[in-house]
């Protein structure tokens, strides 16, 4: 199901935004998330995935939409943006307000207005966009998420629905939160943290081929062994006041960034 509504001449401009006015410059962008650009890097992180005014993008499980302000009035003149929330036979009371709203901030934000909402679920048929017509998938700080639910084929049968969305070429970018390769593959089940290793091999294992690594989002400082996981640390300081300056002093969780792209020769 696609939900958007039709823009109307005043919500738009000439011309589209550059992506450093997309991020400093934007007044879709809330005060609380401009403050955390220090710790998510979102002009260094979209380059780094190539990511263009005139393409079609799907950004996966926009949430409250962090990354959709800043997307939303990039693409909005020359592209095109798919935003793959949540699915709506979701029934866990988060997931429902979470879409909720979303939809409503789509039907209200002239920002927000050229969107196309769809839903994704990993395990799943979910069209996230028409196939093949994507250049590019973003995730970010999902796979957790799906490992916890559904374990490995969880992260596996997400890949493949983005590559079946994609372009031959198309790029696939992941941003999640880093578990140390030496560390049981159990501290995945609960922690909210995952090993770079496996999402590499859940997306070869979908046929994508990985470009490149970044540490646009590494934080040396993050132990990834916190009482209540990744969610420890800030913005959520899972513990409250308990040792809060010194998670604050930590920052934002060590994150992987990875760069994947769907084979040229890919139908």
């Amino acid at each position: 199901m696609l939900v958007g509504c039709s823009e109307s001449p005043e919500a738009t401009s000439s011309s589209s935004m550059s992506l450093e006015q997309a991020v400093n410059n934007n007044p879709a962008r809330s005060a609380d998330n401009l403050s955390r650009d220090r710790h998510r890097h979102p002009i260094e992180t979209l380059t780094f995935f190539e990511v263009e005014p005139d393409m079609t993008v799907v950004e996966i499980w926009p949430g409250g939409g962090w990354y959709t302000e800043i997307l939303a009035p990039y693409l909005k003149e020359n592209g095109k943006l798919y935003a793959a929330h949540f699915p709506q036979s979701e029934t866990r009371e988060y997931y429902v307000n979470s879409r909720k709203a979303f939809i409503e901030r789509v039907a209200e934000d002239p920002a927000f207005s050229a969107i196309e909402v769809t839903e994704f679920a990993p395990t799943e048929d979910s069209a996230i966009a028409p196939a093949g017509t994507a250049d590019r998938v973003l995730t970010f700080r999902n796979l957790h998420n799906w490992y916890m639910n559904a374990g490995e084929a969880g992260v596996e049968a997400a890949f493949a629905t983005f590559y079946k969305a994609l372009k031959p070429g198309g790029i696939l970018g992941v941003v999640d939160h880093r578990l140390p390769e030496n560390r049981p593959n159990t501290h995945m089940d609960s922690s909210g943290y995952m090993k770079q290793s496996l999402a590499v091999k859940a997306a070869e294992a979908a046929g994508f081929e990985l470009v490149k690594a970044s540490d646009i989002n590494a934080n040396p400082d993050d132990t990834a062994d916190h009482p209540r996981g990744v969610w420890t640390l800030p913005p959520t300081l899972g513990l409250g006041e308990q040792d809060r300056e010194r998670y604050q002093g930590i920052g934002e969780s060590d994150r992987f960034t990875l760069k994947f792209r769907k084979p040229e020769s890919s139908s």
